[in-house]
């Protein structure tokens, strides 16, 4: 910091980099009566310098070299926008080497090596900073930094991805198949050309073991993740759901019992009385339960260049006020609990289950007995004609149950003659209370 100039590298210069430079060159003077200090984008990587853009950037800032920016000694904070692993992971270990302050977007580098990026940040007495890497503007992480300093947290669910949301709140509200409302998201730039990473849950899971890592203090890593998409999900399982007052969304789910933890990716049965019930479209959402303040929920747009480069500012913002307090690098606490995963025993919550039988006397009563022989209990059941009378569709909602029980009972219904198919197994979160 020279002359009451924070100078800021930026790395990166796509959508949410853009609206990076859109918000500190538009809001100067906001900026500077809320930090004291005045915030300059000294210098900018980027991939083509020759590239036409439509932000006017001064004259020389622009670089392809990254050392430009980590081995600058004028250089205050590194914004890292341009995703991905590596190189990002090098530049900002090079940069807090450098006792450069980080605040970055990337949810794959943080969920995978945020331990050590924290770790290293700690050493060297830096801010380390990433609101936008889970909910786009939706202030979660500090929330949970600082909001619930005081509190323990038991529980965090969480709609963390709009693309997934979008299609099953067009599937829920249409009836449409996932196809058909997939191939629509594409067209309108919701869903990305290879949607895998979307559809499958594995951004959402990034996003988890992140929110697990921070609410829980333990180093929650992407295979910790349990992890399903939502390729699989049916208009009828959304119909059925529906007629048993639910809805379903990939929810990421966060749960701790005393030091035990479960972090999961999948689709969901949420009670249409539950507020995540009616998160729908593009839109997040993350509902916290704390042991002393209770339910919480925290809701708005997930992604998209301003409510994403708002929260990279907002970080900005909070480094440039340690700046000048003297306090940088106390807010990055690496995990230091150790971390205790629940067996498949120990994981235990509601289940939808939707099967193909026989339409014949005595099916029902078999099922109830393989259900009971592993201390699974229903607390609904739906019977309705399928395949023009030939065969029966039953849907079942337990009561609490192990995962390991519901998946024995999946394994011995699979083995019954008369069971035709195990068309769904679904995990249900609200309504009545165990």
């Amino acid at each position: 910091m020279q002359n009451n100039k924070v100078k800021v590298g930026l790395m990166g210069l796509g959508t949410v980099g853009t609206g990076v430079v859109r918000i500190v060159q538009g809001h100067q003077e906001d900026l500077q009566k809320q930090t004291g200090l005045s915030i300059e984008i000294a210098k900018v990587l980027v991939q083509n310098v020759e590239k036409t853009r439509s932000l006017k950037l001064v004259e020389g800032i622009v670089t392809t070299e990254a050392a430009d920016l980590f081995d600058n000694p004028d250089i205050d904070v590194i914004v890292e926008v341009i995703g991905g692993i590596q190189p990002a992971k090098e530049y900002i270990l090079k940069a807090l080497e450098n006792g450069k302050h980080i605040v970055t977007a990337n949810k794959d580098l943080m969920a995978l090596h945020g331990a050590e990026i924290l770790s290293k940040a700690q050493d060297r007495g830096c801010d380390v900073f990433y609101e936008a890497s889970v909910a786009g503007g939706i202030p979660i992480l500090r929330a949970l930094v600082e909001g619930f300093a005081s509190d323990r947290i038991t529980k965090m669910m969480g709609i963390v991805n709009g693309t997934t949301n979008y299609i099953m709140t067009k599937m829920s509200q249409e009836g449409a198949d996932y196809a058909e409302v997939l191939k629509e998201a594409q067209a309108l730039g919701y869903a990305e050309s290879d949607p895998t990473a979307d559809v499958e849950g594995h951004d959402a899971a990034r996003k988890m073991a992140i929110l697990g890592t921070l609410g829980f203090h333990v180093d929650m890593s992407l295979e910790d993740v349990d992890c399903k998409g939502i390729s699989k999900v049916s208009s009828e399982d959304i119909a059925y759901a529906k007629k048993l007052g639910y809805e379903i969304k990939l929810l990421g789910i966060a749960q701790r019992d005393d030091d035990l933890i479960e972090v999961s990716v999948q689709p969901t049965l949420v009670h249409h009385t539950h507020p995540l019930a009616s998160v729908n479209g593009v839109f997040n959402a993350v509902y916290v339960h704390g042991e002393a303040v209770g339910e919480t929920m925290f809701y708005g747009p997930g992604a998209g260049e301003l409510p994403t480069a708002t929260a990279v500012v907002s970080d900005l913002v909070t480094v440039v006020k340690n700046m000048k307090l003297g306090v940088n690098g106390r807010g990055s606490v690496a995990p230091y609990r150790e971390k205790q995963l629940k067996s498949d025993e120990q994981i235990v919550s509601k289940y939808f289950l939707r099967l193909i039988v026989d339409d014949k006397r005595g099916v029902l009563a078999q099922i109830t007995r393989i259900l009971a022989e592993h201390d699974v209990s229903l607390e609904q059941v739906l019977q309705q004609p399928y395949n023009g009378g030939t065969q029966s569709e039953i849907i079942l909602i337990t009561h609490h149950a192990s995962r390991k029980n519901i998946f024995a009972v999946r394994e011995q219904f699979a083995e019954l003659e008369s069971i035709f198919e195990v068309k769904s197994l679904y995990r249900v979160e609200g309504g009545e209370e165990k």
